[in-house]
């Protein structure tokens, strides 16, 4: 399983900082890049996610804050267990989940909320699937060179006064092709099949949300 190591590893390797003895990059600074990329990644192709919430006998609003790193809800299933599926249309205002029905459901009742969230990498492993891993090393890379060239500037350094800009250079192209792969990547970009669910009655500002 891939993990912020290896990652890490491999920024090291796009970078050419792999003299252990003299890194360019502390850990920390690798790790910052790597966490920026990584949530970038997920907003564009976050991690699809399933929880079962309970109902408050006679309220319609269900609490989502346990939903940690939650991107959107994408639909609301009510009663559980039926084929096919009964999606209900919902609102949502900060934590606070309303089922749009006629009639409050009784108290203790499974809800079924289909959501997406952001992606982790640490110690352990990561959640992001092994075809993206290369964009986020990409990723990673350009926002440590770019950091590097801004770091550089007006300073001395062994590889002569234009070491900034070749970092500036290599950084932005990085970063373009990591733009470019959010793009392909992005679920905006994907065929789904959903049907829409809109609110009625919503209060000004409020958000409206589709289900699939």
């Amino acid at each position: 399983m891939t993990t912020l190591t290896n990652i890490r590893g491999r920024i090291r390797t796009d970078l050419h900082d792999e003299d252990s003895q003299n890194y360019r990059w502390t850990d920390a600074e690798l790790d910052r890049h790597a966490a920026h990329a990584l949530r970038e990644l997920s907003l564009a192709a976050p991690l699809e996610a399933k929880s079962t919430l309970a109902t408050t006998a006679g309220s319609r609003d269900i609490s989502v804050s346990s939903l940690t790193d939650r991107v959107s809800i994408e639909a609301v299933e009510f009663p559980v267990d039926k084929y096919p599926p009964v999606y209900l249309r919902f609102s949502l205002w900060q934590d606070t989940l309303t089922m749009l029905v006629d009639q409050s459901p009784g108290g203790g009742e499974n809800v079924n909320v289909y959501y997406t969230k952001l992606h982790t990498l640490d110690a352990t492993g990561s959640t992001l699937p092994s075809a993206m891993e290369d964009l986020l090393v990409v990723g990673s890379a350009g926002y440590a060179a770019l950091e590097w060239a801004s770091f550089a500037i007006n300073r001395v350094n062994v590889g002569g006064v234009a070491v900034w800009r070749d970092y500036l250079t290599w950084g932005q192209d990085r970063l373009g092709s990591f733009l470019r792969g959010l793009a392909r990547h992005s679920r905006k970009n994907t065929v789904r099949t959903r049907r829409l669910y809109p609110p009625l009655g919503m209060p000004e500002n409020r958000t409206t949300v589709t289900g699939p």
